[in-house]
């Protein structure tokens, strides 16, 4: 018989790692609806469908801009 186990885990920040986590989670999610904006966008106004490569090639263009560089 197969036995399921599950475990909890607690993470308990320092001030400098919950600083850093919370930058990351905002730049994921800045980059997460970035990206589904631009896929969104074409479909609707081109009826085109986005492919990875192209959702990647579009993070690249906006990582080099000025006002995105914090990514």
């Amino acid at each position: 018989m197969k036995t399921e186990r599950a475990f909890k885990y607690r993470f308990y920040p320092t001030p400098e790692q919950a600083t850093l986590l919370a930058r990351t989670f905002g730049c994921v999610r800045f980059v997460w609806n970035a990206v589904l904006r631009y896929r969104t966008d074409a479909f609707y106004e081109r009826q085109e469908k986005v492919s990875y490569n192209d959702a990647s090639a579009f993070l690249t263009q906006l990582k080099k801009q000025p006002d995105t560089a914090f990514l």
